[in-house]
Formats: structure tokens, sequence, C-alpha cells
């Protein structure tokens, strides 16, 4: 099990672990069953999953609302497990600091919520989280241009952020093989939207390191089984 940020690990040993297990399923907690957090927290444990995806919206970047600092505290209490924090909101560069505090290991934020991406990137650096950065399925690559030097994560949303259980927007994979092929190996690349059986071999292959996965987990009660099947799909066997 790859350890929090906080106990002892550098962001940099970090990103180095996540490089390794890829392309590494990260369950999205935003569909588990949160009248049973500590059960399911446990069955994901079980998997051997790096990482717990946590969606945070605020009704007014996404037309929707999940859940904010005390779910993530709360989460961060049950495990040890590394936690991206995805911040679909307005203002991150506010409450960065209170998500890391939270217990955050990696803050995503979205290009298009913030006028000066560079310095919300150094912001998460500075309080010593892996910097990551979403980019919505209609904004161009040429949007992170200015920051790519700053990214330790590239998040490419595959679906408009908001709800679960959408279509898969291809746009997404032309966006990762370019993303990878102008960062390299050392930047990670995640995708977040209609992952599921049909889609993750096509994700892995074009570049992502992360698969963020809801429904197709979630929906099924088996998480192991499923786990290892959308793990065996991305590694194309």
């Amino acid at each position: 099990m790859i350890e929090q940020l906080g106990c002892g690990t550098t962001r940099s040993d970090e990103l180095s672990a996540l490089r390794t297990v890829a392309p590494a399923i990260a369950p999205s907690l935003l569909m588990c069953d949160f009248g049973n957090l500590k059960r399911e927290i446990r069955r994901l444990e079980e998997t051997d999953v790096p990482t717990l995806h946590l969606d945070v919206m605020d009704g007014h970047f996404v037309p929707n609302l999940s859940y904010g600092l005390p779910v993530v505290e709360t989460v961060r209490r049950l495990t040890k497990l590394p936690l991206e924090v995805h911040l679909m909101i307005d203002n991150p560069r506010e409450y960065i600091r209170r998500y890391r505090q939270a217990g955050a290991d990696l803050i995503t934020i979205h290009r298009e919520a913030v006028a000066d991406p560079r310095q919300a990137l150094e912001a998460i650096r500075d309080c010593g989280a892996i910097a990551g950065m979403a980019l919505n399925p209609g904004t161009p690559i040429a949007a992170l241009e200015c920051c790519f030097d700053l990214c330790d994560l590239v998040l490419v949303m595959s679906v408009e952020p908001g709800f679960g259980g959408q279509k898969f927007e291809r746009v997404a994979l032309s966006k990762l093989r370019e993303l990878r092929a102008r960062l390299g190996s050392e930047v990670l690349l995640e995708v977040d939207g209609g992952v599921n059986d049909a889609t993750i071999a096509e994700c892995a292959a074009a570049g992502a390191d992360l698969l963020v996965v809801g429904s197709a987990i979630f929906k099924h009660s088996d998480y192991l089984a499923r786990v290892r099947e959308l793990s065996r799909l991305a590694h194309g066997s």
C-alpha cells in the first residue's frame, strides 16, 4: 500500500510510486455508499488500488453538489491510501491549503476555473501536494502551455464535469496521445468520465496512467473482481 504523503514520503516519491503501477484504477468515491463509508473504503483497499479519487463540486462551476472538507477529512482518517481531491469549484486557489490540511495528497483544479494557472499550481506544490490541472472536453491543450512545467498531473475529462454515468467523449483519446507525446513519462496523465470495460483499454493505450472509474465499480457487488477485470483490460490482456 502506498503511504500518505504526510507519512514520510515526498511528493517526488509519490509521483514515482504512481508511475510505477500505471496504468492503474483510481476509484471515484462519488458513487459509493456514503452510509457505509468505512466498509466501502475497506473493500477498495482490498483491491490494491493505488489511490482514491474524491470529486468536490460546488453547484457553481459545475451544475451539481457533492461533498467538501468534512468528507475528505473523514476519508483521510479511514485510510492511508493517497487521496486525489478533484476540485470542480470556483476560486479553487482559495481552498487549496484547506484541502491539503484535510488530507489531500494530490490536488487537481480546473484550467477553466483559474485566471492564473501558474499561481494556483505553485500554491499546490508549496503546500506539499502533487499538483494537477484538469481540462474539460471543449478546452484545448493549448490552454495549458503556459504551465506545463508546473503540472505533476494532467487530468483529461472525457465527459462534461458534474455528473457520473455520462457517455465517454472520444476527444479525450486524442488529447491523451498529444499530451503523452509532448510531456513524456514524467507527468502523470489521468482520464475521468465514462471509463468502463468498453473504453478503458483505449484510454490506457492513449497514455493514461490513472483511470478514474465510478459506476463500472460501484454498480457491481464484487469490487475486487471488477478492479481486477478493469486492470486486465487496461493492460491489454
